[in-house]
């Protein structure tokens, strides 16, 4: 059998089951766990997800959760997804 060369889906089946952040602008996300990635549309499903507000200051240029709204289950098209971050565990376990 011939080798595949990875697509983005690969790549994103890779995470599911991890908790990820999905950065749509420069100000606005979800966080969730990732529970499955959908080739038709294509898109990634979160449950346990939460929108979340971005803030970065000229001190801190990198971009940092300041606010979260829970959103149950959650569907992003890959189209409106700027960028995909995990989220490590004991990160999200410290802040409940």
């Amino acid at each position: 059998m011939a080798s595949v060369s990875p697509t983005v889906f690969h790549m994103l089946e890779r995470l599911v089951g991890k908790r990820v952040l999905a950065v749509i602008n420069r100000d606005f996300g979800y966080e969730g766990r990732l529970a499955v990635v959908s080739h038709e549309p294509p898109g990634i499903w979160l449950t346990e997800a939460e929108a979340v507000i971005l803030r970065s200051t000229v001190v801190s240029p990198i971009p940092q959760v300041v606010n979260r709204e829970s959103k149950g289950e959650t569907f992003l098209h890959l189209d409106s997804v700027q960028r995909l971050e995990t989220v490590p565990e004991a990160k999200t376990n410290a802040r409940r």
